[in-house]
């Protein structure tokens, strides 16, 4: 509704700029053109030049030769009349023929004001006469009646005013009619577009100047609605399938542990087929390890996780996951750092407390299996104006630029790259990202200052 107002706004506005400017521009034109019609005014200056060029002499009334070629270049003729005889006692050579040589007052006073014979007239004072000069009749127009009411010019802005503002209510009642139809065509069509990202179904009906539109649209939205039933039925088919197959690899799995760890524990065997049984049996819980870290990680991209959301210390948290990877590191190749301040005791968000220690253990996890010949690993907590942070770092290989790069832009962790079926990364933060994403914090990575790998969790403080 807000984009139906802007777009009725900017038509409006649009037709208000552009009355104005047609306005503005035919003010312009008309003074223009009234200044290049000025020369209305210059038959009246070359009437009295003429009678001022008019002289005298004793062979009779000459006119000088440029005033004389100026009435030849504009076609015109010129009179003098007497003022005792009122005859006309001198006349240029192209006088037409029905002109008359003799006037009484009357017919100067009609002269004067317009024509002879049809011919635009125009007089100028000479000495004892009357200089008349003529044009051609299709030449000049002349108002014989210029008499205007004193009302009239005082109230002349006022009126200017007014058929200004009529015009303009007359071009915007006629642009409203004739868009009427178009605005209303536009009304379910906007509303049919921010319909879509919502996913629901969308349907305009098909009529009005935008019914081609309005048919794209309506295809538009039974193209995303198929696309988003076949891509639940895939989730959901990879849901199912990811379950079922964790669920028959955990009984055969839990066999293969358990006979490993019998063997393992067996004295009488010989040392090298105990040490086998125990490699069976720790990458048996690797997979163990691999298939609950699948089920998590679809629990959590469809929310079918259950969260126990409570006020959780992550101090604490950190701690704890920290002293449980000491004391199952039997091979010292991971010795871990606590580094958060002692003055720092309590960082307190509303989470699930065994969530969020998983997250942890898997960062932890992640490093030590990105450094096979083993690397110190350092733990600490951080707490700024807006935000509370969990930081986890290592000495070791660390990662590459591109790699760094892959993983701060990949849109999914488990997401092939193209060049292999194998995915991007691993389970582990993937599930990072989505204990965090569910507790409305945000991961990000970075080169460690020790010259690894360090990653960052941070949650608002609320």
């Amino acid at each position: 509704m807000k984009d139906i107002t802007k777009l009725i706004r900017r038509f409006v506005g649009i037709l208000l700029l552009s009355t104005v400017l047609v306005i503005v521009l035919n003010i312009i034109l008309l003074a223009v053109i009234s200044a290049s019609q000025t020369a209305n005014g210059r038959p009246y200056s070359t009437a009295k030049e003429t009678a001022k060029a008019l002289q005298k002499t004793a062979a009779g009334y000459v006119l000088s030769g440029d005033m004389a070629e100026q009435l030849n270049m504009e076609n015109a003729w010129a009179i003098y009349i007497d003022n005792d005889t009122l005859e006309v006692k001198w006349h240029t050579k192209n006088l037409p023929d029905t002109i008359p040589l003799q006037y009484t007052i009357s017919d100067i006073a009609n002269l004067t004001m317009g024509y002879i014979d049809g011919y635009p007239t125009y007089t100028g004072d000479a000495e004892n006469g009357l200089v008349v000069v003529g044009y051609p009749k299709d030449r000049y127009w002349k108002h014989m009646s210029p008499s205007w009411d004193y009302d009239f010019i005082k109230n002349a802005p006022y009126t200017v005013l007014v058929v200004i503002g009529v015009n303009i209510f007359l071009i915007f009642l006629i642009y409203m009619i004739v868009n009427s139809k178009l605005l209303k065509s536009v009304k379910p069509i906007t509303n049919g577009i921010q319909a879509l990202p919502l996913g629901e179904p969308v349907y305009v009906k098909e009529k009005g100047l935008l019914s081609g539109l309005a048919a794209k649209i309506n295809q538009t939205s039974d193209i995303l609605q198929r696309q988003k039933r076949n891509l639940q039925r895939k989730e959901t088919a990879r849901a199912n399938w990811i379950s079922g197959v964790s669920h028959d690899i955990r009984t055969p799995l839990s066999m293969v542990m358990g006979y490993a760890g019998q063997i393992e524990a067996n004295e009488s065997l010989p040392e090298s087929e105990r040490k086998k049984a125990q490699i069976i049996r720790r990458q048996s819980i690797k997979i163990k390890n691999l298939i609950n870290d699948l089920n998590l990680a679809s629990k959590l991209e469809y929310n079918m996780q259950p969260m126990d959301p409570r006020p959780v210390n992550l101090i604490a948290i950190a701690r704890q996951s920290v002293v449980d990877f000491i004391n199952s590191d039997m091979e010292e190749k991971y010795p871990i750092e606590w580094k958060t301040d002692d003055t720092l005791t309590a960082c307190i968000i509303e989470g699930d407390k065994e969530l969020l220690r998983r997250a942890i253990g898997n960062l932890i996890t992640n490093s030590q299996a990105h450094n096979p010949d083993g690397c110190t690993i350092f733990v600490w907590v951080e707490k700024s104006a807006a935000e509370y942070k969990i930081i986890v770092e290592d000495n070791g290989i660390g990662v590459t630029d591109e790699k760094l790069e892959q993983l701060r832009t990949a849109p999914h962790y488990m997401m092939s790259d193209g060049k292999t079926a194998e995915p991007r990364h691993g389970l582990g933060l993937l599930i990072v990202g989505q204990i965090v994403s569910a507790h409305k914090g945000t991961v990000s990575f970075d080169h460690g200052k020790h010259g690894g790998f360090a990653v960052t969790i941070a949650f608002p403080i609320i």
